[in-house]
């Protein structure tokens, strides 16, 4: 979900980047294609942090990417953290730039598999806008064109 060792400990992940890296060398060692999860607003990570992620994914020639947005579900420990303000969710226009950038670090043979999730309208705390993905999609679309992004524009 990161590529950043203290996200991974904060959010309980239970093993390092360099043991991520490791099970993606394996894996790709068998011929089996490897498609990656990221989860973009983890507590505490920076908007550096996850265009870091995204570079370091890049160089690890993964086959597809499934992009997720965090969000608050009920009766979770972040939602004991969103209720105590210990997290805030990041808006939908700051999702979207986000998910720009991580799109234009990522080589362009990478499918694409997912650019956001998909909450339980049952169980979503925050954000609200999460249960909105066709917007959500859409805002994707439009900040590429108006920012001239592509897949792959800024990957080596």
């Amino acid at each position: 979900q990161s590529a950043h060792d203290p996200t991974l400990a904060r959010i309980n992940r239970g093993h390092d980047f360099a043991a991520f890296q490791s099970a993606v060398a394996a894996t790709k060692k068998t011929g089996f294609p490897v498609c990656v999860h990221v989860i973009l607003g983890l507590p505490g990570e920076t908007r550096t942090q996850m265009i870091e992620t995204a570079k370091k994914l890049a160089d690890m020639n993964i086959d597809g990417l499934k992009i997720h947005l965090l969000y608050v579900v009920r009766g979770t420990m972040l939602d004991a953290m969103y209720q105590n303000e210990n997290y805030k969710c990041m808006t939908q226009s700051e999702f979207a730039d986000i998910v720009c950038d991580f799109l234009a670090h990522t080589p362009r043979h990478v499918v694409i598999q997912r650019l956001t999730g998909d909450p339980h309208p049952e169980e979503l705390v925050a954000p609200e806008w999460a249960l909105r993905k066709t917007d959500t999609l859409r805002l994707i679309r439009e900040r590429l064109e108006q920012r001239n992004l592509r897949q792959g524009i800024y990957a080596g």
